[in-house]
């Protein structure tokens, strides 16, 4: 019964707690999965294959600083925004 009178007479360190929990669960992960996916975007090459975030399988031609060309088919090679790519993916 201690622990609960504890808790109730100080919410401030109530708050710290739940602040604590609330960044190791939610807040640092998305900041790390943000870091790996800025780093996929700047190492992006010629002759990588991504996937837009609208599903467009497609292969980097040329890297550019805001924009990336990409191949689509044999045919058509087109521009998109650096912040469309969704993910690399990986020769097995």
């Amino acid at each position: 019964m201690q622990n609960a009178d504890f808790l109730t007479s100080s919410p401030l360190l109530f708050f710290v707690v739940l602040f604590a929990i609330f960044y190791f669960l939610v807040i640092r992960p998305q900041q790390k999965q943000q870091k790996a996916h800025a780093a996929m975007l700047a190492a992006l090459d010629k002759g990588d294959k991504i996937v837009t975030n609208g599903g467009l399988i497609c292969e980097v031609i040329k890297a550019e600083n805001d924009f990336i060309k990409v191949k689509l088919n044999d045919d058509v090679i087109v521009r998109i925004a650096r912040e469309f790519v969704a993910k690399k993916i990986e020769d097995k």
